[in-house]
């Protein structure tokens, strides 16, 4: 077998989920709209970066995207800095967990 054939054979054995624990802890308001804050932001600027390399060097686009993503996610991240600034400072942390899975799609 070469080497090219040991690794499919070798990634075929292997688990096809993955996990990472991106968050997982107690935080303080504070730190909790931080969190949200900068996590939500990197999303929406990944989609801003997708959309500009479509287009990129194209003079004859129409510079016509779907926003929506970008959208919720800016809605999204105002509903939850909502929610937490209307929390009570009382003393009291805010648990976030976070878990990315990863899968193989047949």
């Amino acid at each position: 077998m070469n080497n090219a054939t040991l690794e499919a054979s070798a990634i075929a054995n292997e688990t096809t989920n993955q996990q990472l624990k991106l968050i997982e802890g107690k935080f303080t308001k504070k730190e909790a709209l931080n969190i949200i804050n900068d996590v939500v932001n990197v999303k929406i600027n990944f989609h801003k970066l997708q959309r500009l390399s479509r287009t990129e060097g194209n003079i004859n686009d129409k510079c016509t995207y779907d926003n929506s993503r970008i959208t919720e996610l800016i809605d999204d991240k105002a509903d939850i800095k909502s929610f937490l600034r209307s929390l009570e400072e009382n003393g009291r942390n805010i648990k976030i967990s976070s878990t990315i899975e990863i899968s193989i799609e047949e």
